[in-house]
């Protein structure tokens, strides 16, 4: 059965973010994609949202699973980072008690992560109780996409954890976890956390119960297209000068061929199977 996509994002009309982010991808690796386009910007920003539409996108959720039992819903719940909202304070509880219990799969930062469950993270075992949580509300995927524990590579290096619940046929259930130690990059990139989404979607549907090779092709794809983005960005710069937002747009085209089958770079470490 083909596969189809709705992608509920912004769209920009230049440049790689939201939907523009997300589409590209999906297609290279094989999946059909129908588009919402939330907001149409000329260029990507950070405006707030309102409820009204999250709660409008629950609904689609919603009739789209009575539809399609075996539906999947990604959520990359996008509320802030490094401590701080970026969204009206207002949408915390929507997000927590209406999208999240109908996502299956959720891509939130640590910061996100402790907003939904009211905990704080300070070690790996803090961020495998607050994705159990998670797992609780609903999702039976959770990757929090990047934390700021320490990792055994260095400062260099920034941890990224994944859990996955895989319910067995007897009703019980074990969970994968996972952890990752991804390059740091000193430069400012948008849509890259659109791009993990989608690329996550994509990957475990082809791997839908190896969450390890997802997100080993998930991160090495972000690798590749972060470099080649840097290497350009700091080409048309020029020697010593830092790039500007324009030069670091995402080389998503260029990277056609590692979207599709990308050398695996950054490796997912498999921690203890959990009850």
């Amino acid at each position: 059965m083909e596969c189809r996509v709705l992608s509920i994002q912004s769209h920009v009309v230049r440049g790689y973010v939201g939907n523009k982010s997300a589409t590209f991808p999906l297609q290279v690796l094989g999946f059909e994609v129908d588009s919402i386009n939330s907001v149409q910007f000329s260029n990507h920003t950070g405006y707030s949202r309102d409820t009204s539409f999250l709660e409008m996108v629950v609904d689609i959720i919603q009739e789209l699973k009575k539809a399609n039992p075996s539906l999947v819903y990604v959520c990359d719940p996008v509320m802030g980072d490094q401590g701080a909202m970026y969204v009206p304070e207002n949408l915390l509880p929507i997000y927590r008690d209406k999208v999240v219990p109908v996502a299956d799969i959720l891509t939130p930062n640590q910061f996100e992560a402790e907003l939904l469950t009211g905990r704080k993270i300070n070690t790996e075992d803090d961020a495998f109780k607050v994705m159990d949580l998670l797992h609780k509300m609903g999702p039976e995927t959770v990757v929090l996409t990047s934390t700021d524990l320490p990792s055994k590579h260095g400062d260099q290096f920034l941890v990224a954890l994944g859990s996955q619940k895989i319910v067995k046929p007897d009703g019980t259930s074990t969970s994968q976890k996972i952890c990752m130690d991804i390059p740091k990059v000193d430069a400012v990139f948008v849509g890259t956390g659109d791009l993990f989404a989608a690329l996550l979607l994509a990957w475990t549907h082809h791997h839908p119960k190896d969450l390890k090779a997802a997100c080993e092709k998930t991160v090495s794809v972000m690798h590749h297209v972060i470099k080649r983005t840097i290497t350009y960005a700091n080409e048309m710069a020029g020697p010593g000068k830092r790039p500007s937002p324009a030069q670091l747009e995402l080389r998503m085209v260029q990277s056609k061929a590692d979207i599709e089958n990308p050398a695996i770079v950054i490796e997912a470490k498999v921690l203890e199977s959990s009850h």
